[in-house]
């Protein structure tokens, strides 16, 4: 049961029994449980069209509801308000057809849609770091929240492998090894191969190379000589390439894999290479693609912009690919492959301009072929100074580091735990260590820079993963105490005995509202509030009830499946958000 949905259609027939617009009748969940479950406030909006005191329509429409089985009360409130509480037995018929849901009452898409989701991003070899993270979480979170609705989403890491950087990695490697086979121009497919690569190797190249083409103008230019061959297709740089990507990926999925991150499709800028043609004589074809400056580019600017909108650079003036250039080419690519109905991108909102301007040269040329294409941009990890976090010496961040001093701060926490082996103890370490970082992220909206503050986020009080873990973690203790297992299965939910349960009930039967929103507004934080509620809320009646001592048999069983049924929802809440649970700590 959809409660605000039932329930605003029951306030809008109310409205309209009494003579007014059944539109007036939307139903909000109260902020004031002490005075009220719910609320509505079209009396307000019912006085301006119908000249009349909004307290009156209010009594009017709070007579009719008064006969209403699932209100325990509906009164007028002045100066117009309508509130409202369900009858226990309403409640618990809502939480109970949550319980009997396999998805736990996540609402379904009427209308399921194709989405292809982009986000991670990363560069081939470099190491990841920590402006890698955000993207990650949050775009896993949406895959997953999507998946839980009924959207076919497909995933796509969507490498930078066709770049720059290639060019200045093998440069540098050219300058240190001429030797190798690679380098040479009679080099054989068929006949040679590369010397084997590490990522070791390659995050220490890539570095030294950038910071060398800062300096030294002449190894830049060799660096764009060699992107543009690479592009070409040149044997040797290919082989060499292939061999780069191997290494650069493998390291890339152990550090994804550590964040439960993953995608269905490792695809790169190199994938889309073969539209490209495609592209140009798209552009070309509809009168979009000129000359500018030996470049060719594609004006996207509008009469209505505020602000100047550059034209995008299709090929520059060596005829070598700008990013633009493979992002239209993998939208082909996406609507050949996928026909998808949106395209998500999970990136930097400080990219907003360069997806503008690719948005609408795809969408003047037909090239999304309907699709929505979406930037769901997002803000940035900042350290204690409210700028972008840094290591002590200024540098940016390795994730590999983040992540080990994450999990060596949550270890020496968990030592403490007299109720996990050192085995275990180990394992919980890193749950809670991902628990904490994600939670950290995703508890803020995404277009909301944050601080990043490990202590606050290892907190076993607040709004933390921390305290979710705990929270199931103390119902697994409870649940093992009564001596019974949550297992699959229909619950049999009793009577509600107290205000603090009634509260609990609540804020389960509303969670699929948390679920619309998150997906609407493509927001996980609405997931996290809606978590810490319910186990707040249950950390709240635990307080106060005496579960495993209780003697009254009937009033026992039914608090202990209220326990199941938590912790089922604490687990659904968070594994879209790629969180694991423990079960202790």
């Amino acid at each position: 049961m959809n409660v605000i949905k039932v329930l605003s259609e029951a306030v809008s027939a109310a409205f309209e029994q009494c003579g007014y617009d059944g539109a007036l009748g939307t139903v909000t969940v109260s902020d004031r449980l002490d005075l009220c479950q719910f609320q509505c406030n079209g009396a307000f909006g019912g006085a301006k069209l119908y000249k009349k005191a909004p307290l009156v329509i209010a009594g009017e429409v709070a007579a009719v509801l008064a006969a209403n089985t699932m209100l325990k009360s509906a009164e007028s409130v002045a100066p117009g308000f309508i509130n409202m509480t369900l009858t226990d037995e309403c409640l618990l018929v809502a939480v109970s057809e949550v319980a009997g849901d396999p998805n736990l009452g996540v609402p379904r898409c009427a209308n399921p849609t194709t989405v292809v989701i982009d986000y991670g991003g990363p560069n081939v070899a470099k190491p990841l770091h920590i402006g890698h993270l955000r993207s990650a979480i949050i775009g896993e979170a949406l895959k997953r929240i999507a998946r839980a609705s009924g959207v076919t989403v497909i995933s796509d890491v969507h490498l930078g492998d066709w770049g720059l950087q290639m060019g200045l990695v093998i440069a540098e490697l050219e300058v240190r090894y001429p030797q190798w086979r690679c380098f040479s121009p009679d080099f054989d497919t068929a006949v040679d191969k590369v010397e084997p690569l590490d990522a070791a190797t390659l995050n220490e190249v890539y570095p030294f190379a950038s910071q060398k083409s800062k300096e030294d103008e002449a190894f830049k230019a060799r660096a764009r000589e060699i992107t543009s061959e690479l592009q070409c297709g040149k044997p040797g740089y290919t082989a060499l390439w292939k061999e780069m990507m191997r290494v650069s990926v493998g390291d890339m999925k152990g550090l994804y894999d550590q964040l439960n991150v993953d995608f269905d499709y490792w695809y790169g800028e190199s994938d889309a290479e073969k539209y490209v043609p495609e592209l140009v004589e798209t552009l070309t074809n509809k009168g979009l693609l000129h000359e500018s400056d030996g470049a060719m580019v594609v004006d996207v600017e509008e009469e209505t912009d505020k602000a100047t909108i550059p034209p995008v650079i299709i090929k520059k003036s060596d005829n070598s690919n700008m990013y633009a250039t493979t992002d239209l080419a993998t939208i082909l690519q996406r609507g050949r492959d996928f026909a998808p109905n949106e395209i998500w991108y999970v990136v930097d909102k400080r990219q907003g301009l360069h997806f503008t301007q690719v948005f609408r040269c795809a969408e003047k040329a037909g090239l999304n072929n309907g699709a929505e294409l979406l930037h769901l941009g997002f803000g940035t990890m900042n350290g204690s100074d409210g700028k972008p976090y840094k290591t002590r010496d200024g540098g940016v961040m390795r994730l590999s580091d983040l992540l080990d001093t994450v999990v060596e701060s949550a270890r020496q926490k968990i030592d403490a735990s007299d109720y996990a082996s050192a085995e275990e103890k180990d394992v919980i370490a890193q749950k809670t260590a991902i628990a904490a970082i994600k939670f950290g992220d995703l508890i803020n909206h995404r277009t909301k820079d944050y601080i990043f503050d490990i202590d606050k986020f290892l907190s076993f009080e607040g709004k933390t993963g921390c305290y979710l873990l705990y929270t199931i973690s103390r119902i697994n203790s409870i649940l093992k105490k009564a001596n019974i297992a949550d297992r699959d299965g229909d619950i049999s939910l009793g009577s509600i005995y107290s205000d603090t349960e009634r509260e609990l009930y609540l804020a389960i039967a509303l969670s699929s509202e948390a679920f619309r929103f998150a997906l609407s507004e493509k927001a996980p934080n609405y997931i996290c509030e809606n978590a810490y509620k319910i186990a707040a809320l249950f950390s709240a009646f635990y307080g106060k009830s005496q579960i495993t001592g209780e003697q009254d048999v009937s009033k026992r069983s039914a608090w202990l499946n209220l326990c199941i049924l938590v912790r089922r929802m604490l687990i659904q809440h968070l594994d879209v958000l790629g969180i694991e649970s423990v079960e202790s700590m």
